[in-house]
């Protein structure tokens, strides 16, 4: 299998990682990696920082993302955005509204576990989170700092995954008006892990994956994760064959949070060929 140098997939401090940008740069490099995104939830705030400590590496290429989560009947779906400008102000303050509304759907959360006997205090979850926005992963590294969980993904499974006890809906944004939103702001919309993932327990198969992907492609979707995360040969076969049918663009990546969960896949352990990369600037470029 060639060597992989390009992670189109990485979150950071920002949103729902542990490292800051610029940690998670330096280890990017360690790991031989010539092309990554850092496409944090619902914020580009982490981006700055990627572009001033990236400076130290003239060989590094940095595409900038972001991720957003759209909900699907029965289930999620995740729109990568590639080459977003984090100075448009108008993007800003709609993603500024999305935030807002992380935040509510987590303090729910934190008082629907409370109800249960699952005490964590919202102030604590807060302080884990930092400046970033607000999510659940940050309830999940709360409940294992008290012991509830062994590790953050046994929080999703037991408590704060879609069909948890302690689950709140959030504020609907369907992946049309993702992709719409996306391409509005001239960034190249992305589905983001389309099937199962053993890594991640919130990793579900999309449901009528091929009739999802011609409805998305009708919406302007430029690109899928074919080469993601803990992907086995046969999963990356069979989305290299959507990709292939609805001429979409292979993408991928480890979505590395450093989150302290078992076999997390780290950079420079999935990732698309160099020919992507090329094949999402021209997509860029077309726009």
């Amino acid at each position: 299998m060639p060597e992989i140098q390009a992670d189109l997939h990485l979150h950071t401090k920002f949103s729902d990682g542990t490292m800051t940008p610029t940690e998670l740069i330096r280890l990017c490099v360690d790991r031989g990696l010539k092309v990554i995104s850092i496409s944090d939830h619902d914020t580009t705030n982490g981006l700055p920082e990627t572009f001033a400590a990236a400076k130290s590496y003239p060989d590094l290429t940095i595409i900038p993302g972001i991720e957003l989560s759209t909900d699907v009947p029965g289930g999620e779906i995740h729109v990568l955005g590639y080459f977003v400008d984090h100075n448009d102000s108008e993007l800003q303050k709609v993603l500024q509204t999305f935030r807002d509304g992380r935040k509510g759907r987590a303090e729910g959360m934190v008082k629907r576990l409370g109800e249960m006997d699952v005490n964590i205090s919202w102030e604590r979850v807060k302080e884990i989170a930092g400046d970033a926005s607000i999510g659940r992963p940050h309830i999940a590294q709360a409940l294992v700092e008290a012991g509830y969980v062994e590790y953050p993904k046994d929080a999703f499974d037991k408590y704060i995954g879609r069909e948890g006890p302690a689950y709140v809906e959030r504020m609907k944004l369907t992946p049309e008006d993702a992709i719409k939103l996306l391409l509005h702001h001239g960034a190249v919309p992305v589905m983001a892990h389309p099937t199962y993932s053993e890594s991640k327990s919130d990793r579900d198969e999309v449901g009528s994956l091929t009739e999802t992907l011609a409805g998305l492609k009708e919406a302007g979707l430029v690109g899928m994760e074919v080469y993601y995360g803990d992907y086995t040969l046969e999963q990356i076969g069979y989305l290299k064959d959507l990709a292939d049918k609805f001429d979409l663009i292979p993408c991928g990546g480890s979505d590395y949070h450093a989150s302290g969960n078992p076999n997390e896949p780290e950079p420079g352990m999935a990732g698309p060929p160099l020919s992507t990369v090329v094949a999402l600037r021209a997509a860029k470029d077309r726009m």
